[in-house]
Parts: structure tokens; C-alpha cells; sequence
């Protein structure tokens, strides 16, 4: 009886820490959650949940809509009412004249087609030469390819304004070519062009194409780039999409650098042309403008928000 005894303890001892650790992960799992599945299913519980989770949205709304709203409100009011402390919540009269005035006043019109003109020029030098920097770093695999992928990701980590001074200088006065390019389009598009960051997306994407594509692509005898402008490129659109969003709203809300090398008035983009002529215009016809101006950039993120995220997270998983 003894030995039968001391024989079965071990085998009980084991059945129990089999019992143990399967349960262990359901408890580790009911842990984790701020509020456990007993309490949320009470009513208090509910009650609980629902009043925190409504607070989380509303100061989340107020704090990114709250801005948005005091501009959009402040070019419908007077300019007592606009300067008036404290201000107030809901305009008393509402002037709808005040935007046809920022437009006509601060011709907005020149500006919004500079800064469209600038915008989609450097797209077009983006798309061409950080897709083939990209395509040739991912599939071309060059030697010190992996080198210059990490010099490209150097440069991410200089803060921008400490290459503003340099970049100044270089166009004031380009290496070989001796060519001032102040108050010339190539001030805006050059710069642009080198954007490690798209570099680095669009390299990622590409990664994640099969390799069998391009090889049964190089079978029917097709270069290299026939290889990227038949085969890859097609399959490239939510990336390609969200580099042009990245691109064209780089160059809509830059500041610093087009108001250092554009300064004549006619070749101002929207940002530095509201800033030039703000001395001279009343605070609500300002703030009307400053309304206008950031209309477009909402509408692109509105209209494209899901190639925006389907484009980031597309290279993310291998199939």
C-alpha cells in the first residue's frame, strides 16, 4: 500500500501542473484587460465604460477639431468680435464677405497656383527618381547597396533646419553648373527630390514583390526597365499613391525654405504670400485665408485616407 501510494503521487503531481499551466493562459489573458468581462458585464460596469470611452472622445475632439473650428468661425466674424477678450464660441453676425475678400484681397488665386505648380513639379521628380533609386536598391541589388540604403536612413535622423544653410548656399551658387536658382522653380523641386523617407517606403514595398514576377519577366526577354515599367510599377499604386500624397503636402506646408529663396511676391507659395501681406489686412480676412489655405490639404486626407493606410501597411506582410 505504501509503495502504491508513493508511486501515484508523482503521476497526480504531474496531472495537476498539466492543470495549471493550461489554465494560466486564460488567466494572464483576463489580466490583461483594464476592465474584466464580469465587471463590463454588469450594468454598473457598462455604465462605467461607456462614460470613460465617451470623455476619450470628446477631448480627443476638441483638442484636434477645437482649432479647425476657431479658424473656420473666425473668418465668419467681425473684426471687433475676432479681437474681443474673451472671444466667443459662436459668431454673432456672420460676414461670408470676409473670404471672397482674403481671396481678391491677398489673390489667393496666384499663390494657391504657385504652390500647386511647385507641389506637383516636385511629384513628378519624386516619383521619377525615388522610384528608380528604390527599385535599384531592392531588386538591381547593387555593390554598398546596403551602405548607401544606411546613409540614406543617416540623413533622416539631421534635423531639417540644420540643412538649411547649406542648401542655401549650394543654390545660390550650384557646384559645376554656376547658377544662382533663387526665385526659379528648381529651388523648390531639387531639394525635394532627395527624400530618404520615400526612398525607404518605396523600397519596402518593392520587397515584398515575388521574385518569380521579375524572373518570369526576364524569361520573355524583358530589361530591367521594362521589367519596372510593365511589371512592377502596376502593382505599385497604393505606394505610389501615398508618396504623391507625402510629396505634394511637403511642398503645401513648407515655410522656411520657400520664404528664403522665393522672395519675389509673384513666385510666393501660399504659405509665405498670407505671411507677407498679413501686416495689411484686418484679423478676420487673415484668419479667412489662413481657412482657405488648408482646405486643400483636408480634402486630400479626407478623399485618401484609406490609400494612405492600405499604401503603408501594404509592404508590411510577405505573401
Amino acid at each position: 500500500m505504501a509503495s502504491n501510494t508513493l508511486v501515484s503521487r508523482p503521476g497526480s503531481d504531474v496531472r495537476k501542473a498539466g492543470r495549471r499551466r493550461a489554465q494560466r493562459p486564460a488567466d494572464l489573458g483576463r489580466q490583461r484587460t483594464l476592465i474584466s468581462p464580469a465587471q463590463l458585464g454588469r450594468t454598473r460596469g457598462k455604465a462605467v465604460y461607456w462614460i470613460v470611452f465617451a470623455l476619450v472622445i470628446l477631448v480627443f475632439t476638441v483638442a484636434f477639431l477645437g482649432p479647425l473650428y476657431w479658424m473656420v468661425t473666425g473668418g465668419l466674424k467681425a473684426t471687433q468680435e475676432v479681437v474681443q477678450s474673451p472671444p466667443t464660441a459662436f459668431p454673432s453676425s456672420i460676414h461670408t464677405e470676409n473670404y471672397s475678400r482674403a481671396w481678391t484681397v491677398m489673390d489667393l488665386s496666384k499663390l494657391l497656383f504657385n504652390t500647386l505648380y511647385y507641389a506637383f513639379g516636385a511629384l513628378a521628380f519624386q516619383l521619377v527618381f525615388d522610384v528608380a533609386a528604390a527599385y535599384s536598391l531592392s531588386k538591381l541589388r547593387p555593390v554598398f547597396g546596403k551602405v548607401i540604403l544606411g546613409m540614406m536612413l543617416a540623413t533622416l535622423m539631421i534635423p531639417a533646419t540644420v540643412l538649411v544653410v547649406p542648401q542655401y548656399l549650394t543654390v545660390l551658387d550650384v557646384p559645376i553648373f554656376q547658377r544662382n536658382l533663387l526665385n526659379s522653380p528648381w529651388v523648390i523641386w531639387l531639394p525635394s527630390v532627395t527624400n530618404a523617407f520615400n526612398i525607404f517606403l518605396l523600397k519596402r514595398f518593392f520587397d515584398s514583390i515575388p521574385r518569380e514576377l521579375l524572373d518570369a519577366a526576364a524569361i520573355d526577354g524583358a530589361s530591367p526597365l521594362r521589367t519596372l515599367r510593365s511589371v512592377v510599377l502596376p502593382i505599385s499604386r497604393p505606394i505610389l499613391g501615398v508618396v504623391s500624397i507625402f510629396a505634394v503636402v511637403g511642398v503645401w506646408k513648407d515655410f522656411l525654405w520657400p520664404m528664403l529663396t522665393l522672395p519675389d511676391p509673384s513666385k510666393q507659395t501660399l504659405n509665405v504670400g498670407i505671411y507677407s501681406l498679413a501686416s495689411g489686412v484686418p484679423e478676420n480676412v487673415l484668419i479667412a485665408a489662413l481657412t482657405i489655405a488648408s482646405i486643400p490639404t483636408l480634402l486630400i486626407f479626407l478623399l485618401f485616407q484609406r490609400n494612405i493606410m492600405s499604401g503603408l501597411t501594404a509592404g508590411g506582410l510577405k505573401g
